[in-house]
């Protein structure tokens, strides 16, 4: 299928120009740390926000499915990938730069096809999976994506809409296999959190049931003791009493 090319004004080349033409006027080290942020360093970013929220889960109650919603995020991130081969077979769209002189090209050789964007379906796939199972580090996660977006364009090797469409594919994976993905982890990281390996899914003193009891701190079993202890008082009032 031909790259979808279009004739006349073309909003998608308009966008592409002016955001690649910062890169014309800007700094010779600004485009090499563009060039790494946008090849490597976002990736690399979200990998460390996942160990993050990774930590995090396991002190959270019902730590095993907080864990379980954590693990989906990666995966819906390769299984988006993995969609993404037919759709850029299908679609057969050129480089921009093979299409469009004078672009400012930070990674030049890049000679497969540019609809979807790998990076961006990548990133897209991973904040929404983590937007999933926690709301604060998923929107850190989805922000790192918009700016993979936004350094895609920038390095003249994607259309905005090759980023766009990576965004809807990362989303869509992420948001449509979550129920089914969760059903088949949780049962997963549960019977983990029972075996010698338990502290990958359950740190010590969180709570280990899935539906989201909590383990016993501290302050719980003060109240559990004093629980306790009430009972005894009472029977021993209700011996007195008898005799």
């Amino acid at each position: 299928m031909a790259g979808l090319a279009f004739e006349g004004p073309n909003p998608d080349v308009d966008v592409l120009d002016g955001i690649n033409g910062l890169a014309k006027d800007a700094p010779h080290w600004v485009n090499k740390a563009m060039e790494y942020i946008g090849e490597y360093g976002i990736i690399a970013g979200l990998g460390v926000l996942c160990l993050i929220a990774w930590w995090s889960a396991r002190r959270r109650p019902g730590a095993p499915a907080a864990v379980a919603g954590l693990v989906w995020a990666p995966l819906a991130a390769g299984i988006a990938l993995l969609a993404n081969i037919p759709i850029r077979s299908f679609v057969e769209r050129p480089r921009p730069f093979k299409d469009h002189a004078g672009l400012e090209v930070l990674i030049p050789g890049k000679s497969d096809f540019s609809f979807v964007s790998d990076h961006a379906t990548l990133t897209m796939a991973v904040g929404v999976g983590l937007f999933i199972a926690h709301r604060k580090f998923g929107l850190l996660g989805i922000l790192l994506a918009l700016a993979e977006g936004f350094c895609r364009v920038y390095m003249g090797v994607h259309y905005p809409t090759d980023v766009i469409g990576g965004f809807a594919l990362g989303t869509a994976v992420a948001l449509l296999l979550a129920p089914l993905a969760q059903a088949m982890l949780v049962p997963l990281t549960t019977a983990i959190s029972r075996s010698k390996l338990a502290w990958l899914v359950c740190a010590p003193g969180a709570g280990a049931d899935a539906d989201g009891e909590a383990g016993q701190d501290g302050e719980g079993s003060r109240v559990v003791a004093t629980g306790s202890a009430m009972r005894r008082g009472n029977k021993e009032r209700d011996k007195d009493l008898a005799a």
